[in-house]
């Protein structure tokens, strides 16, 4: 008999939700085949049994949301199950993790902090707790987040009447500003901050909530996935973090397209797929950041932290559930062909869920791609912490000047678009952009890519 716990799908995620249940109680069950899948605040993905049996119990529904460690179903039958240490260790558990996880509550032993999860420690620092101080819910006493929550001195917070009752003269310059940005009034918000002082983060989540909004007779109210929620509050906070500028380029792609339609067929028939612009402008683009590294950065503290290691931030749309960016690593080190191959695998693996949290970590710089769809020109949101992202809009044929060797000028029929570059004034002004749209152009222009493929 072998237990199935919550894994740890990385270092600081404390919790996941079960989003599938791929087999129900009766089914027989074959190690490494997808059993369930697991949503958390970095990455959905698929995990696979750990065991070969039969589902004899499913502990947790769809759509709970738990801690790690938590046990959630059991698999039995055959007598080639894996161990219990086995299903535990995924778990991030110690091989003696058996209790269920409806045990009764006890109160943690001084080992339980070893055992504490990254939310839960900040937590009870935050609060001015040590983990012996608060009872334990979790499997074998383990500390939850809301076992801190339930545990911390309670203060009276004010309604948000009350709040608004005290005036906007003590909401602070960036609270009054969003507040007015997203359309809110701050007897909208309740604040969790000291004395029940509105913060950033209750703006944007009120706002990211859409709580004003009273569905009328006729409407479908269709609530956000756990995804599309996230995808949400990250737009939100974004535009509420960084100074957002719009720039934007004419690129002339016809040296691309000369490339795509002689080479192009010999590429699909060896690659499988067919060869896009978007490789083109992501080789192009990371040359670019070598010379302009400031757009491959961060802001901190009053300072620009600058990313050497670039690492290219691919926007994958999840079929309108939302938005995902996994991460090509080191992605100047590739030409146009394993470019092309990064990008395909992650958009695939995103799409079938079968990411895992480091793919989704370590970026840099983004681009986004909705060309393919025919658009003209798109602002795209920052991706924090970055500073910058690229929209990589239609591609259509239409007239253009061309000069000859001897300076003469001719009508031609080129392969032209537009590339949109979102940038936050904060940490680059806009001759620093300028120049590395500038350049971005020349590149893709007048590259011989054809030795590139």
């Amino acid at each position: 008999m072998a237990d199935v716990f919550m894994p740890q799908l990385g270092e600081t995620v404390a919790d996941g939700t079960v989003t599938k249940w791929f087999k129900k109680v009766g089914d027989a069950v074959t190690r490494g085949e997808p059993l369930f899948e697991v949503s958390t605040d970095k990455v959905d993905t698929e995990i696979p049994a750990q065991a070969d049996g039969v589902l004899s119990e499913i502990l947790v529904t769809e759509g709970t949301t738990v801690d790690v460690g938590t046990k959630l179903a059991v698999i039995g039958g055959s007598g080639h199950d894996a161990p219990l240490v086995e299903s535990a260790a995924l778990a991030g558990e110690p091989a003696t993790a058996s209790a269920s996880a409806f045990s009764p509550p006890v109160m943690a032993s001084a080992d339980a902090g070893e055992r504490l999860s990254p939310v839960v420690r900040r937590l009870l620092a935050e609060k001015g707790l040590e983990a012996s101080d608060v009872t334990g819910t979790g499997p074998g006493g383990r500390v939850t987040k809301d076992d801190v929550l339930a545990a911390a001195p309670s203060a009276a917070v004010p309604t948000s009447a009350s709040v608004a009752s005290a005036g906007v003269a003590q909401l602070s310059p960036v609270v009054r500003r969003l507040i007015t940005e997203l359309g809110l009034n701050a007897a909208d918000v309740t604040g969790t901050g000291p004395d029940g002082r509105i913060t950033r983060r209750d703006v944007e989540l009120t706002a990211s909530s859409g709580a004003r909004v009273v569905a009328r007779e006729g409407d479908e109210v269709i609530p956000f996935t756990k995804i599309r929620k996230l995808t949400a509050e990250h737009m939100v906070r974004s535009k509420a973090t960084s100074a957002h500028t719009l720039m934007v380029r004419e690129v002339d792609f016809e040296a691309v397209e000369r490339v795509r339609r002689t080479l192009g067929p010999d590429f699909k028939a060896g690659e499988g797929f067919s060869l896009t612009y978007l490789p083109f402008i992501a080789t192009a683009t990371m040359v670019a950041l070598r010379e302009f590294p400031h757009l491959s950065s961060s802001v901190g503290d009053n300072e620009l932290i600058v990313h050497h290691t670039l690492n290219l931030g691919i926007a994958v749309d999840l079929d309108a559930e939302g938005l995902v960016v996994p991460v090509v690593k080191k992605a100047d080190s590739l030409n146009v062909r394993e470019m092309a191959r990064s990008i395909r695998d992650l958009a695939t693996r995103a799409r079938t869920k079968a990411l895992g949290v480091d793919d989704m970590s370590g970026g840099t710089f983004t681009i986004t791609n909705p060309g393919p769809y025919g658009t003209l020109l798109t602002g795209a949101v920052i991706n924090q912490p970055q500073v910058a992202i690229l929209s990589t809009d239609g591609v259509t044929r239409k007239p253009v000047v061309v000069t000859g060797p001897d300076g003469s000028e001719a009508i031609a029929i080129h392969s032209v678009g537009l590339v949109a570059l979102t940038f936050d004034h904060r940490a680059v002004d806009g001759a620093y952009a300028a120049r590395f749209l500038a350049r971005l152009a020349q590149l893709l222009q007048e590259n011989d890519w054809a030795s590139r493929l």
